[in-house]
């Protein structure tokens, strides 16, 4: 049962920040806050420094969650040269995919998440593990 619980725990961390001197919470992924940490600290400044500058250059209609990850984005992008990009291995789908462990066919791996999720081909004798696998060339092996 504390499994099914830690299964749908969001990621997200909910911190509280001072934007114009008012508190609010924002959640954001772990990676995220630490980023904005290090921009703060790079910047000389605040989280809440860089919050309160966001927020008052964001659109009204947009969250400040959002906002603040745009700006992350933006902020890094402003950063990156080709260069860069070269010394990081971009450039090469197959190579992103690769370093990412996923090395399979991308129907294969549609077809697994799709009976995964399929209730109808849960079995509870054997939890939540498919009679089936998927080898490295991302062609199903059913199992005996």
């Amino acid at each position: 049962m504390s499994e099914d619980i830690n299964e749908n725990r969001s990621t997200l961390v909910s911190r509280n920040i001072t934007v114009l001197g008012k508190r609010t919470s924002v959640r954001l992924e772990p990676e995220m806050w630490k980023e904005l940490k290090g921009i703060a600290k790079r910047e000389r400044c605040t989280i809440h420094d860089l919050c309160t500058l966001i927020s008052l250059r964001k659109n009204a209609r947009t969250s400040l969650t959002a906002a603040i990850r745009v700006f992350l984005m933006l902020y890094f992008r402003a950063a990156c040269t080709e260069d860069g990009h070269d010394r990081a291995g971009h450039g090469d789908f197959s190579l992103m995919k690769s370093r990412a462990g996923v090395d399979t066919d991308w129907s294969a791996l549609k077809l697994k998440r799709t009976l995964e999720q399929d209730d109808l081909h849960h079995d509870p004798d054997m939890g939540k593990r498919l009679p089936f696998d998927i080898n490295e060339a991302g062609e199903i092996a059913v199992r005996g």
